[in-house]
């Protein structure tokens, strides 16, 4: 019998409930991640505390010429071998019960508990109704109720305008393709005003998401926003300035202040 196999037989619950495959190494019995695979792929690197960029141990160039409308992001892990593949199997093959495994490495990356114990609200960043309607079930809302299930609020930010993919999309392009994409629930408005959230997410890539997402929370007067995501690339932000005075001039950009889609 081969590895594959036994994976098969234990999801279908032929052997006791514990006992896995990890998904990285084939090592059985094991979790989903055995404890080797983390500590090996996923040890803590140097980032930047506002925008999680490998590399830099304080405030990047980028952030320091130009903040992001978040005030801190928090990584577990880069965004490349074996964690891409993780990602992938989570978001397109409707692999949901894997986001606790992602969430496990999540929850044990530096600074990621006490941001939830201080936040009182987790935000899952949201999809639109096709996407969702595609893919069955919104990544980042399964990730937010395994780290934080009291706390999570699953439609407090809403995707008002379908899009492309960010990942199909060249990087001078990815702040333009979410322009009034995203608003506060008007239900959630007030009890979010001058409260500390954080931001759930799979991957970052340039932040052109958690920007649009963070925008929409400071209209409603959030008061401290902590972007928490699973992994990160090596890719520089974009110029948040940028975003923030498209977003500020489009005509098409919906405020919460016009209520429900």
């Amino acid at each position: 019998m081969g590895l594959f196999d036994l994976a098969a037989l234990i999801q279908r619950g032929a052997f006791p409930r514990g006992l896995s495959v990890c998904s990285i190494c084939q090592a059985w019995p094991a979790q989903a991640i055995c404890s080797a695979c983390i500590e090996r792929f996923a040890q803590p690197l140097a980032r930047c505390p506002i925008c999680a960029l490998p590399g830099f141990a304080h405030p990047c160039p980028s952030c320091c010429a130009s903040p992001p409308a978040w005030d801190q992001a928090l990584c577990a892990v880069d965004y490349s071998f074996p964690w891409d593949a993780c990602v992938a199997r989570l978001k397109f093959t409707g692999d949901s019960a894997s986001a606790a495994d992602l969430a496990h490495v999540m929850q044990h990356a530096p600074g990621v508990e006490p941001a939830l114990e201080w936040a009182d609200a987790v935000l899952p960043m949201p999809l639109s109704r096709e996407r969702l309607r595609e893919r069955g079930f919104n990544q980042a809302l399964e990730l937010a109720r395994h780290l934080s299930p009291g706390k999570t609020i699953r439609d407090a930010l809403l995707r008002i305008r379908h899009t492309p993919t960010q990942a199909s999309l060249p990087r001078a392009e990815r702040l333009g393709n979410l322009i009034g994409t995203m608003v506060v629930h008007p239900a959630h408005a007030n009890a979010l005003h001058r409260r500390r959230v954080v931001l759930i997410d799979d991957v970052m890539t340039t932040g052109s998401s958690l920007q649009t997402a963070a925008l929409a929370l400071r209209q409603v007067g959030v008061q401290h926003i902590t972007a928490v995501v699973f992994a990160r690339t090596d890719t520089p932000p974009l110029a948040p300035d940028t975003v923030r005075s498209s977003v500020a001039d489009n005509p098409h950009h919906v405020s919460h202040r016009l209520g429900s889609p």
